[in-house]
């Protein structure tokens, strides 16, 4: 894995594409040069702006060039005003989801709330008539991902979860898909993924709610907490609120993986996860009584720290998930590696490397760049909002759509149940259930908490 031969690799490929990428079509560009026939945008969950708790207010402005923003929704004043002032000030506000849908009538929203809300907040505004971009981890339970599937069917509206790795990041990820289905590196390839370190902390201390600040709202159909600042900033590390590393960064790579070899709308029939809980969880602690809000534990992070999984699927694929990938020589904290019998690739965000794409002729590379379009669902790729509102013109299926995720996030949600069981987990991808195993059947959904029911 040179980096010469690398560098060579992206110049060549900066080449084709631009020599193959269309315009990227923007504002009325894409919806006609008539300012009416360009789509009204509301931004649900807008707060990261400014590097602060969730990214929901970048992705709305990404939007914004598409369309025209008229209406914002955030249970903080502070980022709803913040967001504000990019339209001067000219934006209709809101703290509650379903005013603004019943009031504004947006044609689409975008939304970028913590992880909780966006099933139930997506799932009203498609039947409200809206198209609805999502940012990822899309659902929070893998029932959560039977109604959102549902709710897309029955309404028939666009949907886009905002996994940009599908259509940014230089294409690495779709140059890595292309090869690995071109059959290059022959059969039986093996995925490896490492996603990083998880986050340790706690107890915090419980604060007074900031003044603007809607707590209870935020907290929505999740049990009762006391505000800690790390409970809104670092959601991500509460299995009240979303799944940890699992959710987060396997979101992307579980999702990347499963597309290129083939598994996009299945999922594994066996999840042994070995893991490292913080010290404060109980041996045998009843996560269904945790996650019901019926026990509680200390306000700390509570997602798994250290972990090692094995994914096995119907046809003989395999997938491992852990912190850190070391073998041999061969050692990443964030990527994937797929192996194959004629070869192996290695993708993350940054590179993408490896002796048969350093061998890759001038030709070859070409080829690559070509065979992008029907792995990219017959478009050209690279902007990932922007094959969001390609669809919202034409109605076509985006990039990435809700079975796909659905399915990712069937298989990380597998990954925590089976990591909370500490057992090994059986499932059916067909019939989508579990084999003989009620405790693992109690995990699939969740209760609401009363007022937040979807």
């Amino acid at each position: 894995m040179n980096h010469p031969s690398r560098r060579k690799f992206l110049q060549d490929s900066a080449l084709l594409s631009a020599a193959f990428a269309a315009p990227l079509l923007t504002g009325t560009k894409l919806f006609g040069q008539d300012k009416n026939s360009k789509p009204k945008i509301a931004a649900i969950g807008v707060g990261g702006s400014r590097g602060r708790y969730n990214q929901g207010g970048s992705i709305a402005r990404k939007a914004a060039k598409f369309g025209d923003m008229i209406a914002v929704c955030d249970v903080d004043d502070f980022h709803t005003e913040e967001f504000n002032k990019d339209f001067n000030g000219k934006l209709a506000k809101y703290r509650d989801y379903r005013k603004l849908l019943e009031t504004e009538k947006p044609d689409v929203v975008t939304i970028g709330t913590p992880d909780h809300w966006h099933v139930p907040i997506a799932i009203d505004a498609l039947h409200a008539g809206c198209d609805v971009y999502c940012e990822k981890p899309l659902t929070l339970t893998i029932e959560q991902g039977f109604r959102i599937r549902e709710a897309v069917k029955e309404t028939g509206r666009v949907f886009q979860v905002g996994t940009q790795q599908r259509s940014e990041h230089d294409l690495l990820f779709l140059k890595a898909i292309a090869i690995v289905q071109s059959g290059k590196l022959g059969d039986n390839v093996k995925t490896h993924i490492a996603i990083g370190d998880s986050l340790d902390g706690g107890p915090f201390k419980t604060t007074p709610v900031p003044e603007g600040l809607d707590w209870n709202m935020w907290v929505g159909p999740t049990p009762q907490r006391d505000f800690s600042e790390e409970r809104r900033k670092e959601f991500r590390w509460f299995y009240e609120y979303s799944g940890g590393q699992i959710t987060d960064w396997g979101a992307h790579h579980i999702d990347i993986a499963q597309w290129a070899l083939g598994l996009g709308h299945t999922g594994p029939v066996a999840v042994h996860a070995r893991g490292k809980f913080p010290a404060f969880v109980p041996s045998g602690f009843n996560w269904k009584e945790f996650l019901d809000g019926k026990i509680a534990l200390p306000n700390a992070y509570t997602t798994v720290t250290r972990f090692d999984i094995d994914l096995k699927y119907a046809n003989g694929a395999t997938i491992t998930v852990a912190n850190e990938y070391e073998q041999g020589k061969t050692k990443f904290g964030n990527g994937i590696l797929f192996e194959g019998s004629q070869g192996r690739i290695f993708v993350n965000r940054g590179r993408i490397t490896g002796k048969l794409i350093e061998d890759m002729t001038a030709a070859e590379r070409s080829d690559l760049y070509q065979s992008l379009i029907p792995v990219y669902k017959g478009r050209w790729p690279g902007d990932h909002m922007g094959n969001f509102f390609e669809c919202v013109a034409d109605r076509g299926e985006p990039i990435s759509d809700v079975e796909t995720h659905h399915r990712t996030m069937t298989t990380c949600h597998l990954c925590n149940i089976s990591l909370m069981l500490g057992s090994e987990v059986k499932w059916n991808p067909d019939t989508e259930r579990f084999i003989n195993d009620p405790a693992a059947d109690a995990l699939i959904s969740r209760a609401s908490r009363p007022g937040f029911t979807m």
